[in-house]
């Protein structure tokens, strides 16, 4: 999702969701707006919801693999800034890699929330904050809700037998 190009998807309401927000604690200014972000849509979109704390962007998956089974979905939220090492493409890798199993092993959608930038300046521009361009935490909520409501409504209509496909 990005709010250049794309149409403003509508938010749902009374949701019912539990989401678990998992955050990295790096970087505590742009982590502060993505958190909002997160955490204001979550609100809107009637869904209750936890934050749970990590060290960095490293650590997202392992935290968010724990704790996809007691909830409708995650989000995972984190920021990388490309240094002058490998470091970057190490962490950057591992967390996407882990993110996207998390949610193909455990069927709970994991909405990604992690800016991967080339500098300070861009992941200030993506946080949300006052200023800001883009809002990628509200994105990566809004993703992972979403997505959350459309496995409930293919569950349910393949629990009622209705889950046939026109031709």
């Amino acid at each position: 999702m990005s709010a250049h190009n794309d149409p403003q998807a509508p938010v749902p309401t009374n949701t019912g969701l539990k989401v678990t927000v998992v955050a990295s604690s790096w970087h505590a200014q742009a982590m502060g707006g993505l958190i909002a972000g997160a955490t204001g849509l979550l609100d809107e979109a009637g869904a209750t919801h936890e934050l749970v704390m990590v060290p960095g962007t490293f650590e997202l998956p392992i935290v968010a693999a724990s704790a996809a089974p007691g909830a409708d979905a995650v989000v995972a939220l984190g920021v990388v800034i490309r240094g002058g090492t490998p470091h970057f493409d190490y962490v950057c890798r591992a967390a996407t890699d882990g993110l996207v199993r998390v949610a193909l092993d455990t069927g709970v959608p994991v909405g990604f929330g992690v800016l991967t930038c080339d500098d300070e300046a861009q992941a200030l521009a993506r946080a949300g904050l006052p200023g800001s361009t883009e809002d990628k935490g509200r994105e990566a909520a809004l993703a992972a809700i979403t997505t959350a409501l459309t496995l409930k409504q293919l569950r349910d209509r393949a629990s009622s037998g209705g889950l046939g496909f026109a031709r």
